[in-house]
């Protein structure tokens, strides 16, 4: 597996396996893609719980304020924050071959609420990052600080430390894309979501939003597998599973049952070889369970 560049396995928060083989190592930030959905589900988890948003019924026309556009798709005004949590805003993907166009647009909130409606608000699920940056935006007009100097402040109090992170034409963190986080410090994320929110024997999130979290309310029409808010939720060796995924096979694994947290980073450049080799790493996580399930 040539493309790997790490794995991180924690049983029961102990450390029983670290494996390097390219990239920046187990301390040093990497590029985590598309796990950024998980991690901006935390932060908008830890917003709800400190009262900067009132909960996942609020709807963004309310959060976003003026940075919503007056001529936004009818229907976006009835997104909620838990629709795009949950990617199910309705609107036309700003991923795959979308997403180029939407990069280089000069305003990305204005081009994700202008997409054409393919769906309801509340619908199925369509995969697409555009709706995580919208949750980034309006953590950044709620609390009323730039959203990366807030995510790098919420996380570092839970011993985390955030990285590069790039910002939209308006100064916006990229939600849900190209957070660098430490394989450590992710995860350190899969125990808090683990242990329902609590962290080295401290309350640092609701123990509720780990069960919103880990509630499905859509499914991916490529892999099959349930989607909550910034996890999708399988079965991995007739265990329940949970993971955010990334471009070029980034991963973040969660399965309490076996008290396991395994983190992957790849190469995160392209080409990436897709669904193919994130096949191989979820076949090396099913090995993993195997392995500590025969203990």
């Amino acid at each position: 597996m040539e493309r790997l560049h790490s794995i991180l396995v924690l049983r029961g928060g102990q450390t029983v396996l670290e494996h390097v083989q390219g990239g920046q190592g187990l301390d040093r930030p990497a590029n985590i893609k598309s796990v950024s959905k998980t991690v901006m589900a935390l932060l908008t988890g830890l917003a709800i719980d400190r009262g900067v948003i009132s909960g996942t019924e609020q709807a963004l026309v309310e959060l976003l304020s003026d940075r919503f556009p007056d001529d936004a798709t009818s229907g976006s005004e009835r997104i909620t924050v838990g629709h795009a949590l949950s990617l199910r805003t309705g609107l036309q993907s700003t991923s795959g071959r979308n997403y180029g166009r939407w990069v280089q647009s000069d305003n990305w909130v204005h081009h994700a609420l202008t997409r054409p409606m393919v769906d309801r608000p509340g619908g199925r699920m369509i995969y697409s990052t555009g709706p995580s940056h919208l949750l980034s935006a309006a953590l950044m007009e709620a609390s009323d600080q730039p959203s990366r100097a807030l995510a790098r402040r919420w996380l570092d109090e839970l011993g985390i430390s955030l990285g590069f992170w790039p910002e939209d034409p308006q100064g916006i963190g990229f939600g849900g894309n190209d957070m660098h986080i430490s394989p450590r410090d992710l995860a350190k994320i899969g125990e808090l979501y683990r242990l329902d929110g609590v962290l080295e024997g401290q309350r640092r999130l609701s123990k509720s939003w780990i069960g919103a979290s880990w509630t499905a309310y859509g499914t991916s029409p490529w892999s099959g597998d349930d989607y909550g808010y910034g996890w999708f939720i399988t079965e991995i060796a007739d265990q329940r599973a949970y993971y955010g995924r990334g471009y070029g096979g980034q991963g973040l694994f969660v399965l309490p049952a076996s008290e396991l947290t395994i983190v992957m980073t790849s190469d995160p450049t392209p080409p990436s070889p897709g669904g193919r080799y994130f096949r191989r790493l979820r076949a090396l996580v099913q090995t993993i369970v195997l392995a500590y399930a025969s203990d």
